[in-house]
């Protein structure tokens, strides 16, 4: 798996594929059992704090702490990566507003909705302005309005040079967003590349169509249920 620095990577595949596996061995919640794994130019596995330093992680599962507001979760987050007190006020007041949560940083997170906590753990991960973030799942089970806030965001991180690794099951917002992405299927990365490339060597006019020839999507089953009458 290869992502070249400042590339928007779509990382797709079903579910159980091991696209939260994959992330999990990247930023150091797993150990592999083999293999190399070099980030930002560093061997992982040698140099865990010092890779680790410049990652930004947003899990699909959350867990922030309710009890701070989000004022202060920003301000701890970045006062946990070394940042000062002032230092960390002042980016966190920035990116309330990027995130569009100015009007609630005083709120306690416990109060935020779903939405607001998915904008809240993006501010928090780039609180340090990480090199490299991973965001798995960032647009699940989130309104529109929250959708198109991290769209953009993740948009202008894109434009500065981040590199970003996303894995979603939106594939209207990958096709959208990413200038890379590889498919993954059962452990195994089954292809790879720029977008264009990817889809042109597959003969495909979109990752959706690139998606379901190498995931090889099955045809619908009948789905009538025998206890269910006419009615």
């Amino acid at each position: 798996m290869t992502i070249p620095r400042g590339a928007f990577y779509a990382f797709l595949g079903p579910n159980g594929a091991g696209k939260s596996t994959t992330i999990s061995l990247m930023t150091g919640t797993y150990s592999p059992d083999g293999g190399t794994l070099k980030l930002l130019g560093r061997d992982a596995l040698s140099q865990p704090l010092e890779v680790k330093s410049q990652l930004g992680v947003v899990p699909e599962e959350l867990s922030l702490f309710e009890r701070l507001t989000g004022r202060q979760y920003l301000v701890f987050s970045g006062r946990m990566h070394g940042l000062s007190g002032d230092e960390a006020a002042g980016r966190a007041e920035e990116l309330l507003s990027l995130t569009e949560l100015s009007t609630k940083g005083d709120n306690l997170v416990a109060e935020y909705s779903k939405g607001m906590r998915r904008r809240l753990a993006i501010a928090a991960a780039l609180i340090h302005a990480p090199e490299l973030v991973f965001l798995d799942e960032p647009f699940e089970g989130i309104d529109v309005l929250a959708a198109g806030v991290i769209r953009e965001l993740l948009s202008e991180l894109s434009r500065r040079g981040v590199t970003l690794l996303l894995t979603t099951h939106v594939l209207e917002i990958a096709e959208r967003l990413a200038t890379h992405a590889g498919v993954i299927r059962a452990g195994k990365l089954v292809d790879e590349g720029p977008v264009k490339e990817l889809t042109e060597r597959n003969g495909c006019r979109n990752l959706e169509q690139v998606f379901e020839k190498l995931i090889g999507v099955p045809v619908a089953r009948d789905a009538s249920l025998s206890f269910y009458g006419k009615r």
